[in-house]
């Protein structure tokens, strides 16, 4: 047994309120700590119910909360389907499909451990009192949650809950994300260490809560959603490691090349970001199951095996990516609804065009490529980065659109949609933060580079479908009116003018972000983020 904990003071709590303080039920910031030296040293307590509240964790391996509840007494494993948190602009319908098949898994998962997920569909402060009544003194078990603003809320409103009816709530660090302060320069190694700990076992048994049941799943009408008609991937714990194994086994060998295209990425790519939005498998399992394929590789010869270790090389950096975007959202989750540079908020807050906007939601500026990558997100709710990255970039400088008003539906149509990433992604690729490379993609360019034969393009603007000439799928307003018939083509009938000139608008973007950064007192802020935000590997 280790020693007695310690909190600030440097020494054991010794009263109530300094217990109550420690476990975080007191008014202090939730610290997560050993769990089996917490029960050594607490004050004798009834037997309670474990609740292992389940949000963005939807799988029982390498599952903390439910491991150590299992260890202590009757699980209840508990998901809410919340209607605050449904309503915002960033969740879509598709979002609650996934979501919804992924716990129809984990509830037949549960059940053959003896206990099936309890499902409820409400605020969960409102559930949690109503188990309280059902189920007696209760203890709540989840993860760490880098959310929105409203998960944010949410969750503090569960600690209030749980600090006013005296009830243990241990929330467990997730995806090698730290809470609280913390050296930004020792963040790498600190990842590097949760990501080498060793795989939680799921328990063999749960001890079920039989006044308890079990209750319908929600429906998209019970969380006011209309039903999803996107073609979605399929999501759950069996299929996240059917479609790791596949892909460091099979399908990652061309992922270096095939990555930045929309075409070859959808099957080369590893897919397995859906998943880690909804925890249907844990970070560090990927890194885990990398890591014995890359082992497996180290002494192959020739160069099917020498292709396949450049691919995994540039897939770990991106799990380390992963968390490293989050963090950022977790030290400072105004960034959200703020630039990470104040001044920048006033950039483009008086030039939002409805009409920009909407074309540009729907695939319809003019620009093949453009409108082909975000039809292709409506229908399927996952795009390659680099195509991401380009229709955000299109949307900030080429229709000069504040970020702050399309960021949320624009994540809403990813089906993998993870705040922690979406947020500091769509303030780089917008110009705000201060210390990255203005980067404006050519939307003329990224289609001839990333689809030459515009194969893609035809598949997903079926208007430039019969153009013969590939350069004019790329450029279609090149066409001379005589050719524009002849293909069943024209700009302005059957495919729209090109909304903005890009050229100008590349300019104009340049020009008004140079000028802003040039400021002093706009370079000593960009200091301050690079310092407490920037990359340290």
């Amino acid at each position: 047994m280790g020693p007695a904990p310690h909190d600030v003071r440097g020494r054991p709590p010794t009263d109530l309120a300094e217990w109550e303080e420690f476990w975080g039920i007191g008014g202090g910031r939730e610290q997560y700590i050993s769990c089996t030296q917490i029960d050594a040293f607490a004050p004798p307590m009834p037997p309670r119910t474990q609740i292992v509240w389940y949000k963005r964790d939807l799988r029982v391996g390498d599952h903390r909360p439910l491991a150590e509840a299992a260890d202590r007494g009757p699980v209840l494993p508990l998901y809410v389907a919340e209607p605050s948190i449904a309503a915002g602009a960033d969740y879509h319908p598709r979002h609650w499909t996934l979501i919804r098949e992924a716990l129809i898994e984990l509830r037949a998962r549960l059940a053959k451990r003896g206990q099936p997920l309890i499902v409820r569909c409400g605020e969960m402060p409102e559930v949690l009192e109503s188990l309280r009544a059902t189920a007696g003194p209760l203890r709540l078990w989840a993860h760490e949650e880098t959310g929105n603003q409203r998960t944010h809320e949410r969750d503090q409103r569960v600690r209030d809950w749980a600090r006013a009816h005296e009830v243990p709530f241990t929330e467990v660090p997730s995806r090698g994300v730290v809470r609280g302060p913390h050296d930004r320069d020792e963040w790498a190694d600190r990842w590097k260490a949760s990501m080498d700990r060793p795989l939680v076992h799921p328990p063999d048994a749960l001890q079920p809560v039989d006044s308890v049941a079990p209750g319908p799943m929600p429906s998209h009408a019970d969380l006011g959603l209309r039903p999803s008609t996107a073609a979605l991937q399929q999501i759950g714990e069996a299929e996240a490691h059917r479609t790791l194994d596949s892909f460091l086994r099979e399908r990652g060998r061309n992922y270096r090349r095939a990555m930045s295209r929309p075409g070859p990425a959808q099957t080369e790519c590893s897919r397995i970001s859906v998943h880690l939005a909804y925890g249907t498998i844990s970070l560090r399992r990927v890194v885990y199951e990398l890591r014995r394929r890359q082992e497996e590789l180290r002494g192959a010869n020739g160069p099917d095996a020498a292709a396949r270790r450049k691919a995994l090389s540039s897939f770990d950096s991106r799990l380390h990516w992963h968390s490293h975007f989050t963090q950022k959202l977790e030290d400072a989750p105004r960034i959200e609804n703020e630039s990470y540079i104040p001044a920048f908020d006033a950039l483009r807050a008086d030039d939002w065009d409805p009409a920009l906007y909407d074309a540009w939601l729907h695939g319809r500026t003019g620009f093949p490529m453009v409108d082909a990558c975000m039809r292709h997100l409506r229908a399927t709710g996952w795009l390659n980065f680099r195509m991401r990255a380009m229709l955000c970039s299109f949307a900030a400088y080429d229709c000069w659109l504040d970020w702050r008003r399309f960021a949320p539906t624009y994540g809403g149509l990813m089906a993998d949609y993870v705040p922690g990433i979406h947020y500091p992604q769509v303030q780089m690729q917008s110009g705000t933060t201060g210390i990255n490379r203005v980067r404006i993609y050519n939307p003329v360019k990224q289609g001839k580079e990333q689809d030459p034969d515009g194969t893609f393009i035809r598949r997903w603007v079926p208007e430039l479908s019969h153009l013969d000439t590939t350069a004019y799928v790329h450029a279609p307003w090149k066409m001379s009116p005589i050719e524009q018939q002849a293909a069943g083509c024209v700009i302005g009938k059957d495919y729209p003018e090109r909304v903005v000139d890009h050229n100008d608008a590349y300019h104009h973007a340049q020009d008004a972000i140079h000028e802003l950064r040039q400021r002093p007192e706009i370079q000593a802020q960009a200091d301050t983020v690079l310092e407490r935000h920037g990359s340290r590997a």
